[in-house]
This record gives C-alpha cells, sequence and structure tokens, in this order.
C-alpha cells in the first residue's frame, strides 16, 4: 500500500490531537445548525410567524429553515477555494466563527411582537450564513483527518468527524429538553428558547482553542511547495470531476432525508398532531442520538475492512427499508412503537453516514479536494434536508396521514443505491498529491 504522504513527511503528525479538533469542531458547529432545526418545530412558528395559523406558520419556519441548505453549496464554493488555495486550518477557523456568531446572534433577535416583518427578514438572513458557515465546515474537517490519517485507517479516523454531529444533535436535543423540563410554557416562549443559541458564545471559543492548535496537513504544504493548487479549484470540479459531485451528492440524499424528517418534522409532527408530549419526543431522540453514534463508529472501522462503497449500500437499503415503518409506527400513538420507529431511524442513519468522511475526500484528488467534498457533501443537503420538510409537510396534509413520506424516502433511497452503483470503491486508495479515483467519465467503477 502507498503512502498518504510525501517522502520526508511524518505519515501522522499529532493525529489524535487532529481527531480530537476535527471532533470537537464539528460538533459544535452541529450543534448550532441543529438547534434551529429544534426551534423550528418547537417556537419559531409562534415566535416569528403568529398570524400565519399551525400550519402556515410551521411551513414558514421550515422554508427559512431551508435557506441554510441552499446556502450551504455556496459556502462549500467560497470555502472550498481558500481551503484549496490558503489552507484547510486557517479556513476551518473561519468558518467557526461565521457559524457561532450567527447562532448567537438568534438569540438576541426580537420576535415578530416587537420587529415585525423585520424579525423573520433578520432571522433568514442569520440562518442563511449559518448555511454558509457550515457549508465550509464539513469538508475541511474531513480532509484536516483525511489527509493526516493512514490509508489503511482513515475509515475509522472518519468516523471521529461523523461522531461530531451526533455529539452536536445530542447537546443541541438536551439543551431544549432541560429547559422545556424546567421552564413553564410562557418563559420557554419568552426568553427560554434563546440560551441554547447564546450558549454558542463559549462553544466558540472553545472550538478555537482546540482549532488553533493544529498543523496544516502535510498533503497541502506538499502541494504548495510543488506549486500544485488550483487557481479557481470550483471550475476545475466542475470541469473534470462533475459526474463525481453529482453522483456522491445523490449518493447521501437519503441520509439527509431521514435525519431530517426524524429530528425535525417527525419532532413536530409527533407533538403538534399526536400528541406526543414534547419531553418524550426529545428524549427518544437524544436515545436515538448514542444509538446512531454507535452506528457511526461500528460502519466507519468496517468500511476500512470490506470497503466504503459496500458498506454504504448496505446501510442505504437498510435505511429505505426503515423509511416505510417510521411513521406508521409512530402513527400507533404507542409510546413503546415510537421508540422503537424514532431511534431505529437514529441507528441506520448512523450507520449509513459512518464511512462518508472517509469515502468522500478520496473522490477528489488534493489540488481541489477541499472544493470537490464540501460542494458533493453540500449538494445532497438541498434535495435530501432542504425540501424534505416541506414535501412532508405538504404530503401530510393532502393524505391526512404522513405514511406518504415514509414512500418519498424510499424513493430518495432508491436514487442513493442507484447512485453508489455507478461510484467508485475508493478504500486502500493513496491520496497523495494527485490522489483520488481518476474522473468517473473515464471510466472507473
Amino acid at each position: 500500500m502507498t503512502s498518504d504522504t510525501p517522502p520526508g513527511a511524518d505519515p501522522a503528525p499529532g493525529l489524535h490531537r487532529v481527531a480530537a479538533a476535527a471532533l470537537t469542531g464539528t460538533a459544535i458547529e452541529f450543534y448550532d445548525f441543529f438547534i434551529y432545526g429544534t426551534a423550528a418545530a418547537l417556537v419559531f412558528p409562534a415566535v416569528f410567524f403568529p398570524d400565519l395559523g399551525a400550519a402556515g406558520a410551521l411551513l414558514a419556519a421550515f422554508s427559512v429553515y431551508a435557506v441554510a441548505f441552499l446556502a450551504r453549496p455556496l459556502g462549500a464554493v467560497l470555502f472550498g477555494h481558500f481551503g484549496d488555495r490558503l489552507g484547510r486550518k486557517a479556513t476551518l477557523v473561519v468558518s467557526l466563527l461565521l457559524m457561532g456568531l450567527s447562532t448567537a446572534a438568534v438569540g438576541l433577535l426580537p420576535g415578530y411582537g416587537r420587529w415585525g416583518l423585520w424579525a423573520p427578514a433578520a432571522l433568514t438572513v442569520l440562518r442563511f450564513c449559518q448555511g454558509l458557515g457550515l457549508g465550509g465546515e464539513w469538508g475541511g474537517a474531513a480532509l484536516l483527518l483525511a489527509e493526516h490519517a493512514p490509508a489503511r485507517r482513515r475509515g475509522r479516523y472518519g468516523g471521529f468527524l461523523q461522531l461530531g454531529p451526533c455529539i452536536g444533535f445530542f447537546l443541541a436535543t438536551g439543551a431544549f429538553l432541560v429547559l422545556a423540563g424546567a421552564l413553564s410554557e410562557q418563559a420557554f416562549l419568552g426568553w427560554g428558547w434563546r440560551l441554547p443559541f447564546l450558549g454558542s458564545f463559549a462553544l466558540v471559543a472553545v472550538g478555537l482553542f482546540v482549532r488553533l492548535r493544529v498543523a496544516e496537513t502535510p498533503l497541502f504544504l506538499a502541494a504548495g511547495e510543488r506549486a500544485d493548487r488550483a487557481r479557481v479549484p470550483v471550475a476545475e470540479v466542475l470541469r473534470r470531476h462533475a459526474p463525481a459531485v453529482l453522483l456522491g451528492a445523490g449518493a447521501i440524499v437519503l441520509g439527509y432525508g431521514l435525519f431530517y424528517l426524524t429530528t425535525t418534522y417527525a419532532l413536530a409532527y409527533a407533538t403538534g398532531e399526536l400528541g406526543y408530549a414534547r419531553t418524550l419526543v426529545l428524549e427518544l431522540l437524544m436515545a436515538g442520538a448514542v444509538a446512531k453514534a454507535a452506528a457511526v463508529w461500528l460502519t466507519a472501522g468496517a468500511a476500512d475492512r470490506f470497503g466504503r462503497r459496500r458498506m454504504l449500500q448496505l446501510a442505504t437499503a437498510a435505511a429505505a427499508g426503515w423509511s416505510l415503518l417510521l411513521f406508521p409506527l409512530l402513527e400507533t400513538g404507542r409510546t413503546a412503537y415510537a421508540a422503537v420507529a424514532l431511534i431505529g431511524a437514529m441507528t441506520v442513519l448512523g450507520a449509513l453516514l459512518g464511512p462518508i468522511a472517509a469515502y468522500l475526500p478520496e473522490l477528489f484528488p488534493t489540488r481541489i479536494r477541499y472544493t470537490g467534498a464540501a460542494l458533493t457533501y453540500n449538494l445532497g443537503g438541498v434535495v435530501g434536508g432542504a425540501t424534505a420538510p416541506l414535501v412532508a409537510t405538504r404530503l401530510t396534509a393532502t393524505y391526512g396521514t404522513a405514511q406518504p413520506v415514509g414512500w418519498y424516502l424510499a424513493g430518495l433511497g432508491a436514487v442513493s443505491l442507484l447512485c453508489l452503483v455507478a461510484l467508485p470503491e475508493t478504500r486502500g486508495g493513496d491520496l497523495g498529491l494527485r490522489g483520488g479515483a481518476a474522473p468517473i467519465s473515464q471510466g472507473v467503477r
């Protein structure tokens, strides 16, 4: 097996510190991103859209929620450009600051009662900034690990990155669970919901401390020494690697759709339409986050042994099947079945996401890897994450049941499986300076 690092370079300098920095930074960024989703389901319809009625307010809150997913590909291009030109580390510091400050500003934002239409307008702008920040975060953090880790353990170290969203979701859900249980409904809607957003100030300080202590990746430094940096990375990605971007994005749309329908739409539907207690659903989702983390760790390691694409295909098939059970189990109204539905969905989702942090960077060469991996990951979110809650809201309103939403998710699963069939296996490959899979248009399978 060839080395991922240039001759004479340390193959894994400070690798444990790099893993800790990637996990910590990503956990914080996804915490910031996820608290909006929870607030959109529980709080924002009443605070920012009180005059639209229950269904209209929820749809408006989810529409603003979707704005971040539209911004994420733009963030991938913006931060990817500087990440491929100037370095992974500095770019990740800026993305963390943008996300953290935007999130904290939401906690200071007056509601509709004080600012009128300016309140939802400002919320939309801040949500857009969140999307820009997260658009640059995942790709850079994935590269920080992939370009430091040895090839034989790249999947395992990628698992550290994928644990970050699990921890971020656990913290975000836990914060709302504690506040919802400790405060009255009036206090929670009046000021309590703001505290998780304001907590981002402290988390960003922690993230900066950890991230600033990490070294730049040896592959990027070697690329600079050999003048092997793309002048306009996105142009090269679209010209030479467009099939990999589109197929990679398609391969993860089910993961996005299942996650956000489970954690955001199902939360709103179960508490608003099915009569489940808010604290119960939040507790079940927190238990699901733990199960998701375990599944991430299992499949991330298995991807080193059995292959990235094979594990993704198995997990995608399982997730598509579970999608058909999710809402019928919830609609029974029984706690035990709801627990099986939500925890099961989070488990199969973790299995699907485990190999992704190693797989996507391996599809692209070093000179455009940040842009390629980030753009691929975030384009998948436009279809799977941005539109899924809106489609689900419409389907449920039309048919009077959320069961058609499961078929919509299964359709996304079919798309993901077809894309995975067309993508190459990358396990054991050499990232190197010219590493990554050959352009798919050349027939690599």
